[in-house]
């Protein structure tokens, strides 16, 4: 197995049809190699290397290609270890105007420590917003609105408990809503969006670490953006102080939460019928 290479997006993602071209430094083709379809993205081949540099390019429909150089050492073998693809958009904007959130395609997520060993998944599934994108684009807004009773952790007795008093009270506060009030580049297709979180009635300022992923047609004649947005948010700034300790001082439930958003957004102010 003298060629090994990962390939993935920059959030993450395998890219299962990848393509692998390993070229001399005078350009000439040694090989080329198509990714496996498995959860890596896996791209391997047999055919034995010289020692010596090579170029290898990883090309994907869709994303911009990648190119690096790798050296193939005496025992033949080339690992070329992560690649990762951009979107052939990733450096593109999304055109000016409004982009709604499709919510079907989206997804609102948090993450807590338990027990101080494991994790646990939550997420909402009613929630709506908007990001108007301005031809100044640090002046682009984003604004979204949460229904704090559609949390869902998969587990019923959990869910009632974190929508009572000790966490979301969703009597008194049945929404969450996140506004912008700025942006700050990080990258060609990174920004940090400055906010106002209002959560269990307390408002205050909350970063999204921000990654463009890109934009592209949908099967319903409009346009998508998809973005990815994550966070991280200490229960105790927005009055959820509730916690069983357990013994040697260990919290049942961390303070502190992990948010992850994917959010797919169509271009204007309505959505498709699908």
């Amino acid at each position: 197995m003298p060629l090994s290479a990962r390939i993935r997006t920059r959030d993450g993602w395998a890219v299962p049809h990848a393509v692998v071209t390993v070229t001399d430094m005078t350009g000439a083709q040694i090989l080329r190699a198509e990714a496996e379809a498995d959860a890596d993205g896996t791209v391997t081949d047999a055919t034995p290397l010289s020692p010596g540099a090579y170029t290898v390019i990883v090309t994907a429909l869709g994303y911009a290609p990648a190119a690096s150089t790798a050296l193939v050492t005496a025992g033949g073998r080339a690992e070329v270890g992560q690649v990762v693809l951009g979107r052939q958009a990733g450096v593109e904007l999304p055109s000016p105007g409004p982009w709604t959130i499709d919510p079907p395609h989206s997804s609102v997520g948090a993450v807590a420590h338990h027990l101080g060993i494991s994790s646990v998944h939550g997420r909402f599934t009613d929630f709506r917003g908007r990001v108007e994108i301005a031809q100044v684009v640090a002046k682009s807004q984003v604004e979204a609105v949460i229904r704090t009773a559609s949390i869902d952790t998969g587990n019923g007795m959990r869910d009632d408990h974190l929508k009572s008093p000790d966490f979301l009270d969703v009597e008194r506060h049945p929404e969450i809503t996140y506004r912008s009030t700025g942006l700050t580049p990080a990258g060609t297709d990174r920004w940090t969006v400055h906010g106002e979180l209002a959560l269990h009635g307390v408002v205050r300022p909350v970063d999204l670490d921000l990654a463009y992923l890109g934009t592209g047609p949908d099967p319903w004649g409009g346009l998508r953006a998809a973005f990815r947005a994550t966070t991280q948010l200490r229960r105790e700034d927005f009055a959820m102080n509730y916690n069983q300790v357990l013994q040697a001082g260990i919290a049942a439930i961390g303070t502190t939460l992990k948010v992850e958003l994917d959010i797919q957004t169509v271009q204007g102010e309505t959505l498709p019928q699908a």
